[in-house]
């Protein structure tokens, strides 16, 4: 059997990413701990919160399509604003690091969530949790609050943002 060299001038070069992979594009959740344990030194000083958008789908169909994914990464990526960061946390999940105070986050995560709804994808909305940013916090802990926050926002249902608070 005969294998061809890898300086073969037939063989085509890879080619680019198209957009509908834009997704797979995103920092991945090891990115977003290593982004979170850089910001939480100045989280005292600086207000910054982690806000996490995971979207729901009427039909629970598994995975969510390439292309749905494609078009939230887009709107996402317009939407955010120079200073904050976005990238992947999980399978149709969403983090976004936000500078500024707490309250923004709720309302960048309400105005986040309807414009998902504004994409006029048939029975794809979402909804959101955030934790904010403690020095004394690890990367890890602000990541599972977030994302506890989104396990009782998508239970309350679709359009729910919810922040997370220590138990009393």
């Amino acid at each position: 059997m005969t294998i061809a060299s890898h300086d073969s001038p037939q063989a085509d070069p890879a080619p680019a990413p198209a957009v509908t992979d834009m997704p797979v594009l995103l920092p991945t959740r090891e990115d977003l701990l290593e982004r979170l344990a850089a910001e939480l030194p100045s989280s005292g000083e600086q207000p910054t919160t982690l806000l996490v958008i995971g979207l729901l789908r009427r039909d629970d169909g598994w995975p969510t399509p390439t292309s749905t994914l494609a078009q939230v990464t887009q709107l996402f990526a317009r939407s955010v604003r120079g200073d904050d960061w976005l990238g992947a946390s999980g399978a149709a999940e969403f983090g976004i690091v936000l500078a500024g105070p707490t309250t923004a986050a709720e309302v960048a995560g309400a105005r986040l969530i309807a414009s998902i709804t504004a994409l006029g994808v048939p029975g794809l909305t979402a909804a959101a949790g955030y934790a904010t940013l403690l020095p004394e916090l690890s990367a890890s802990e602000v990541f599972r609050r977030a994302t506890l926050s989104l396990t009782a926002a998508r239970r309350v249902g679709a359009g729910t943002v919810i922040r997370y608070r220590e138990p009393v």
